[in-house]
C-alpha cells in the first residue's frame, strides 16, 4: 500500500437483468484506499486507472466479487440454536454473532424442527455490474494507511 491512493467515488450495483441493487447516489460516496481490500478485488482494479471526474461500466466476475458459491456453506441447524426470536421465513437473514462483523446469513428452506441455512455471501456467484464515477483521488496519508492496516487485521 506504499503508493496507495485515497479514492471517494460513486457507484451503482446492478445484478444481470439490470436491477439496481445498492447506490452510493443520493448520499455520500464511498471512500476506500487502494490496495487495503475494502472493496471487491474486481471494482478496485477498475477504479485503479481512472482520474477524477472519469466514469465507467464495468463487469466483475464472481472470482473478482463475492467469489462462486460453495454448497459446502449451506447446512441444517435445529431451529432452537437459532439467535432469533419469533417466527423464521425462507429469505431470513441475520447475523450469526453478535460482533458486527460475525457472517450474514440466509434462511433457504425450513424442514419440521430444521433450518437450512446458507452463509454464501448473497451475491456469491454473481457477475456484478458497475457504473462508477471517481469523484476523487490523492495520495493517502500515512494515518489512512495504518488505519486501513489495523482494520484489516495487520
Amino acid at each position: 500500500m506504499a503508493s496507495s491512493r485515497h479514492l471517494t467515488f460513486h457507484y451503482t450495483l446492478r445484478d444481470a437483468d439490470g436491477r439496481v441493487l445498492d447506490t452510493s447516489r443520493g448520499a455520500e460516496p464511498l471512500v476506500c484506499i487502494e490496495g487495503a481490500e475494502q472493496i471487491v478485488p474486481g471494482l478496485e482494479k477498475a477504479l485503479r486507472g481512472m482520474q477524477p471526474g472519469e466514469q465507467r461500466k464495468v463487469s466483475v466476475p464472481p472470482e473478482e466479487g463475492y467469489g462462486p458459491r460453495n454448497e459446502e456453506m449451506i447446512g441444517r441447524v435445529p431451529r432452537a440454536q437459532l439467535p432469533i426470536e419469533g417466527e423464521v421465513q425462507v429469505g431470513d437473514q441475520f447475523r450469526t454473532g453478535a460482533d458486527p462483523y460475525a457472517p450474514i446469513v440466509t434462511v433457504v428452506a425450513l424442514e419440521g424442527a430444521e433450518v437450512v441455512l446458507d452463509a454464501n455471501h448473497p451475491l456469491a456467484g454473481a457477475t456484478l455490474h458497475f457504473e462508477v464515477e471517481l469523484t476523487a483521488a490523492r495520495p493517502a496519508t500515512a494515518a489512512e494507511l495504518q488505519a486501513a492496516r489495523d482494520a484489516a487485521g495487520g
